[in-house]
């Protein structure tokens, strides 16, 4: 499983705003701060901002905040937000994925692994990961 540059900027720009949800924070503060390219990010705010997971306000006083809840966001939906269909294989869904003969039990395996990997993802929020960063 290789998680793209896409997610993890976006799972760490959102704590970056879950860890400050007094005001918004501007694109280039959130970059700056967790060293992320200022253009590359800005992309991904796009994608963020069409899933509902975070709004944006412009002017001086403008920025983005959390769409909702830190609490109501699981990296599972940043995932999907940013880069599309959760777990496939070669850009197909496992659902209905078949090898003849002797590989197959080998799809049983490849959607055992993403329904452990997604229990995790689902189950871990933008908070828990806020709340883990203050503990550290």
């Amino acid at each position: 499983m290789q998680i793209s540059a896409r997610t993890d900027y976006a799972v760490r720009a959102l704590v970056e705003l879950a860890a400050d949800p007094g005001r918004p924070l501007n694109c280039e503060s959130v970059a700056s701060s967790q060293g992320i390219p200022f253009r590359f990010l800005k992309s991904v705010f796009r994608d963020l901002r069409q899933a509902g997971l975070v709004r944006s306000q412009r002017g001086c006083e403008g920025g983005y905040w959390l769409g909702r809840d830190a609490a109501a966001i699981s990296v599972a939906d940043v995932m999907t937000a940013v880069d599309g269909e959760f777990f496939t294989l070669r850009g197909a869904p496992l659902a209905g994925l078949a090898y003849p003969g002797a590989a197959g039990a080998l799809p049983d395996l490849w959607r055992s692994a993403a329904e452990a990997a997604l229990g995790v993802l689902t189950s871990t929020t933008i908070a828990d990961l806020t709340l883990a960063g203050v503990r550290a």
